[in-house]
């Protein structure tokens, strides 16, 4: 495996990006989108996994995010996160000419690939989503009524504070999270927070326009993201080739459990068997 990185002038700003290319030619191109208040050097092993496995991957840091331009963990825009990873695609498609092409997003990144694969057509061969958040129990009632002014008159007040403890059962991972000078560890800005929101009801109205074939992977013990989002997509995703794997008793980030290697194995299956030919 190699790996390799850039950036390039994006929408909201400059745009980090990674990648993990695999030794031999790839079988396949993967675009993976990390989640909120993180960033993409969190999935060096899940890019190293699937480089492994044959897939060219490459991830961005959205907006506000990682080593991207931006106020800290203020995406700026759903549409404007989703236009960044749609100008990924097409530059790691570039890179490899003619190959398949997979969108892989987690969390919040699982919302910005919905929203890109459902506001018109995207030319990929499938859709992996973790941790789908269609149904977030975040915030009270007086928070989500609030978010809304706040976003207009100040965008980066922090309204909302992510617990690490429920990220994964592994103390490492929090240690490391909690640690990890890249990730955002105070409160999420009112724009973020809106735009999760909003284009979560946004999402779920236009779920029949989602025709790729869809694996979606949610832990059941998920409290960031209720694994019920699971069940959403599974009533109303417009794709007759949708695949729903529920983990009993993992917490939200399915690929940072101690289970990790069944998971990994699970999408690298699932992405081998939807191939062209295979």
């Amino acid at each position: 495996m190699t790996t390799d990185t850039g950036e390039f002038a994006g929408t909201g700003g400059r745009i980090a990006w990674r990648a993990w290319q695999p030794e031999s030619a790839a079988r396949a191109v993967v675009v993976l989108v990390h989640g909120v208040a993180e960033h993409s050097g969190r999935y060096e092993h899940v890019g190293s996994a699937l480089a492994d496995a044959g897939f060219a991957v490459y991830a961005l840091d959205h907006v506000g995010h990682g080593l991207s331009a931006g106020s800290s963990a203020n995406i700026g825009s759903m549409q404007g996160a989703a236009d960044n990873v749609a100008a990924l695609l097409e530059l790691a498609g570039a890179a490899h000419p003619g190959l398949p092409r997979f969108l892989l997003g987690h969390s919040m990144g699982s919302l910005v690939v919905l929203h890109l694969a459902t506001r018109g057509p995207v030319d990929v061969d499938g859709i992996v989503v973790s941790a789908p958040p269609l149904d977030i129990p975040l915030g009270n009632p007086l928070q989500r009524l609030a978010a809304p002014l706040l976003t207009r008159v100040a965008p980066n007040l922090g309204v909302l504070t992510l617990d690490s403890s429920t990220i994964s059962r592994d103390p490492e991972v929090i240690r490391a999270y909690d640690e990890d000078p890249l990730v955002f560890r105070g409160k999420l800005p009112a724009r973020t927070a809106v735009e999760i929101l909003q284009h979560t009801a946004l999402v779920k109205q236009r779920l029949g326009a989602l025709s790729a074939p869809l694996l979606v992977l949610h832990g059941t013990a998920d409290t960031i993201a209720a694994p019920s989002s699971a069940d959403v997509l599974e009533r109303d995703a417009g794709s007759d080739d949708v695949t729903v794997l529920r983990y009993p008793g993992l917490f939200h980030e399915v690929f940072n459990e101690p289970e990790q290697e069944q998971v990994l194995g699970d999408v690298t299956g699932w992405l081998t068997g939807h191939l062209p030919g295979a």
